[in-house]
């Protein structure tokens, strides 16, 4: 709670008078008649004793104020007095200590410059003399190291040198052999291009290229086929000499077992060929596609020559095949569009590869096979019937051995029970040592030994 001022004491004191006042005219109680008269007086005691203590209230506080507005410049001048002595005082005090310090400072440094002198003189000393010792010291590790160095560079030299000399003779080795090896590599080659020469000259005949693809032809038949089911050089046609290459017999369906021959003749436009591979090589458009239509016409011209010499059923199938012995040539041809289902439509003529053909003539061999199983159907269910007869003959025989052995394991079942019997009433009777046994039980030789003996 806050302290109250002067004025305010003031008036809590005018305020406890009044009351005073009021209790005690109230405790004199004048007559009734006379109380409004009383009230008035009572009113106007307490108005003139407000006024008058509101007045000298007033006269206090200018009094007061004035008291203290004197007492606080009084304050005030005191304490710039001492504010401004202290000031003073601490200048003076601010002076002496910055004189101290400056001879301390000067003091200090003087000190301070003599130890470093002398520190400096003992150092430099020092310095020299650990100079001095180190300069010994390094000139001993380099001698040393010098002559360390040269013994290590005499024996680095010695082991180079036979190193060296083993490497190069090692290398050298290898390099004569590796020479003798690309010498005979040349050689081979020589001999590889004098004999790719050859080829390409025989491949320059008609007939030896006809050869080739005779040849190629007839590895991949014996390959697959077995050698009653095709020929070599037939006359499919009666009534003619043109002989095919190659034909495979097929089964004949007629009463007297005619085979039906499956005509394959091969064909290797080899100049054609190598005019389209050396157009495509000078990327030359022109050149390709009059190379094509060259090797076509060719194709065409050999599919109507097989017709026309080699199929003619029903002695042989109603189409022959055209073999081309390299997979590129084979490639080419298919490149040409329509051209095989053409020559299938109007000569009856089938292109066939080196891959093609091999599986055209495993798919046959299939059908080989499997005509040779329905041929041995017959066969096969009679030998089954056989096998069933004697199959039923050996169940009889096994149950006349069933009941043999039966029998057997009856008996001896039997004797089993006996020897139970006879172990059973054996077991009271005290058993014997074998000395005993054997003299009362001899084995078979002993006993058929001592009649003999008392005969004689």
């Amino acid at each position: 709670m806050p302290a109250l001022s002067l004025e305010g004491w003031l008036l809590v004191a005018l305020a406890a008078v009044n009351l005073v006042l009021l209790m005690v005219l109230l405790t004199r109680r004048p007559p009734v008649q006379d109380a409004s008269v009383f009230a008035a007086r009572v009113a106007d005691a307490v108005d003139r004793s407000e006024r008058s203590l509101r007045q000298e209230l007033a006269e206090s506080a200018r009094g007061s104020r004035q008291e203290s507005a004197q007492a606080l410049a009084s304050f005030q001048q005191t304490l710039l007095a001492q504010g401004a002595e202290t000031t003073r005082t601490q200048n003076a005090q601010i002076d002496a200590l910055a004189q101290q310090l400056a001879l301390l400072q000067k003091s200090l440094g003087d000190t301070l410059h003599t130890q470093l002198q002398g520190l400096s003189d003992a150092n430099a000393r020092r310095l020299g003399e650990m100079r001095a010792t180190i300069e010994s010291q390094l000139a001993q590790l380099q001698a040393g190291n010098a002559a360390k160095l040269d013994e290590m560079r005499q024996t680095v030299d010695q082991k180079l040198q036979a190193t060296l000399e083993t490497r190069l003779g090692e290398s050298f080795r290898q390099v004569a052999e590796r020479l003798e090896q690309v010498y005979k590599g040349l050689g081979e080659m020589q001999t590889l291009a004098q004999g790719v020469g050859d080829l390409k000259h025989l491949l320059t005949n008609v007939k030896t290229r006809g050869m080739f693809g005779e040849a190629q032809l007839a590895a991949l038949l014996e390959q697959v086929l077995a050698p009653e089911q095709y020929a070599a050089q037939v006359a499919t046609r009666p009534e003619t000499r043109h002989a095919v290459d190659f034909a495979i017999r097929l089964p004949g369906r007629g009463e007297e077992g005619h085979p039906v021959w499956l005509p394959i003749d091969a064909k290797f436009p080899n100049e054609d060929y190598e005019r389209l591979l050396d157009a495509q090589q000078r990327a030359d458009a022109a050149g390709v596609e009059a190379a094509s239509k060259a090797l076509e016409a060719r194709i065409r011209v050999e599919a109507r020559g097989i017709a026309q010499k080699y199929v003619e059923p029903p002695h042989t199938t109603d189409f022959a095949i055209l073999f081309l012995p390299t997979e590129g040539l084979y490639a080419e041809v298919l490149r040409r569009p329509g051209l095989l289902e053409a020559l299938q439509r109007d000569h009856r003529v089938t292109l066939a590869g080196p891959t093609t053909l091999l599986a055209m003539l495993n798919s046959l061999q299939m059908g080989f096979r499997t005509l040779a199983l329905e041929k041995r159907s017959s066969e096969v269910w009679q030998v089954l019937g056989a096998v069933k007869t004697e199959f039923m003959k050996f169940g009889g025989v096994l149950a006349d051995v069933k009941r043999q052995t039966q029998t057997v394991l009856n008996t001896l079942d039997k004797a089993q029970t006996r020897s139970n019997v006879l172990t059973r009433r054996l077991r009271a009777v005290e058993a014997l040592p074998d000395g005993q046994v054997q003299a009362l039980l001899p084995e078979e030789g002993e006993g058929d030994a001592a009649p003999g003996d008392g005969s004689a």
